[in-house]
């Protein structure tokens, strides 16, 4: 199987390194910069489940051919545009695209794009960050990759998929038959997470070492909670209260990516995990003032930073 994963950032530089390593055909569609980087350097990647510091295969936009079975998307999701127009001409006829972005929305573009049988539904598991030199670094032992088919089918592809990251080190792959269900949940994880983390500007514990933090953090998850059970897909009670726990750890120390973004002063994916559910939550007529203040504040923060002309 041959594989194309767009971007060597946070997410597509752990899956391509780990599946490098694992001797599977995976190739980096890359600008020029990394590519150059990654042509002359390789890969590093600094994880608890074992360093890795290795060559990979890289390819530009200008050279791709449809010869990928597989086409990897771990982009950001404001960016999904032009990660379609870049991954188009390396798509073999019958190749598929399994998306790792955030949020929700980015699933009826793809399918519109490349018809719902070629799109896989896509959730991961994994904290991560590009350092200034490249080094990927694996931020805790988060190593999940869950996907499948959008029907619920468990298809003989998606068995083949499975196959090839088996022998990853440090990447569970899962290939699911509820694979919506999942990617809600990670919804109502992901905006309840960064709603908190991006309006407070702390990590988890930091919020919830008052009662006050602690309270509004419970609050937010049983409000994304509710949109999800209203659109049809009710969190399981395992995963409240495995969420619940997590929220109201005062030694946690899970900071989001959205707040690393804010921190750095970077765009953040705000508008499709924040305002996606606000939008969800208005339609269903649930009322939350705490969501709309985090939607507000990522909004002030997004009219500043262009502003001052950042992003």
């Amino acid at each position: 199987m041959k594989i194309l994963i767009l971007g060597a950032g946070a997410i597509g530089g752990y899956l391509g390194g780990r599946l490098t390593e694992a001797g599977a055909d995976a190739t980096f569609l890359v600008r020029d910069a990394r590519r150059a980087q990654l042509d002359n350097e390789g890969l590093r990647l600094r994880s608890v489940f074992g360093d890795l510091d290795c060559k990979v295969t890289t390819v530009s936009g200008g050279a791709l051919t449809p010869i990928y079975d597989l086409v990897i998307l771990t982009c950001k999701a404001y960016d999904l545009d032009s990660a379609i127009d870049a991954i188009r001409p390396g798509l073999s006829p019958e190749g598929m695209v399994l998306p790792i972005l955030n949020g929700l929305g980015h699933i009826a573009i793809l399918n519109e794009t490349f018809g719902q049988e070629r799109v896989f539904g896509g959730t991961i598991k994994l904290s991560a960050s590009r350092l200034a030199d490249g080094t990927i670094k694996h931020m805790n032992d988060w190593h999940w990759l869950r996907f499948g088919e959008q029907t619920g089918e468990l298809s003989d592809r998606a068995a083949s998929v499975k196959a090839v990251f088996d022998g990853a080190i440090g990447l569970e792959a899962i290939a699911l038959d509820n694979v919506m269900q999942e990617m809600w949940e990670k919804f109502v994880h992901l905006s309840t997470a960064a709603s908190m983390t991006c309006l407070m500007r702390a990590n988890t514990g930091q919020i919830v070492a008052t009662d006050e933090g602690a309270a509004l953090f419970q609050e937010m998850l049983e409000t994304s909670a509710a949109v999800a059970r209203a659109s049809g897909y009710p969190p399981s009670e395992e995963f409240m209260e495995s969420y619940r726990a997590l929220f109201a750890d005062r030694q946690g120390t899970y900071a989001t990516s959205m707040l690393r973004d804010i921190e750095a002063g970077n765009r953040t994916e705000g508008e499709q995990i924040v305002g996606l559910m606000l939008r969800r939550a208005r339609d269903l007529e649930i009322n939350s003032p705490l969501l709309t203040a985090a939607y507000a504040h990522l909004k002030a923060y997004e009219a500043r930073q262009a502003n001052d002309g950042n992003i």
